[in-house]
């Protein structure tokens, strides 16, 4: 939202509402340009999971560096740009696997590099290797 700046004549001609008004904005609106940068950094990770995506892209991409980007996004999402990319393969790869996709072609699928480390947090995530996971919901979905 872009700003008007007010000045020291139209000041003293406002209200004491609208001075209130002014006061309000001001504080509401002063973390925009942050609250910019997360949404579109989770965005982009939400859609481009699974791409190669790096901090240092993010960062590219948004203007800011690596080490106050992770600061930002940690303050509002209480995670690092990479641990809500690792959450947001992992939840994507529970839709391929339901749906019969096999272990190996999930994990490349969803944008993991090596079987070995999807495996193992895709375990520690849920509490399933992906092939229980898949197993028990393929045995689901037939008994319903």
């Amino acid at each position: 939202m872009p700003h008007h700046t007010t000045t020291k004549k139209e000041y003293a001609l406002m209200t004491y509402y609208e001075k209130e008004l002014h006061r309000i904005r001001a504080i509401v609106y002063a973390n925009e340009a942050q609250i910019n940068t997360v949404i579109g950094v989770r965005n982009y990770i939400a859609t481009n999971y699974e791409l190669n995506v790096s901090l240092d892209m993010l960062s590219h991409i948004q203007f800011v560096s690596k080490f106050h980007l992770i600061r930002l996004f940690k303050k509002y999402y209480g995670l690092t740009p990479r641990q809500y990319l690792i959450d947001k393969r992992i939840e994507r790869s529970k839709d391929h696997l339901a749906a019969g996709m096999t272990v190996t072609g999930t994990c490349f699928a969803v944008g993991f590099e090596s079987l070995g480390s999807f495996s193992s947090l895709f375990k520690r995530k849920t509490g399933l290797s992906p092939a229980k996971f898949r197993k028990e919901q393929l045995s689901r979905s037939k008994s319903e």
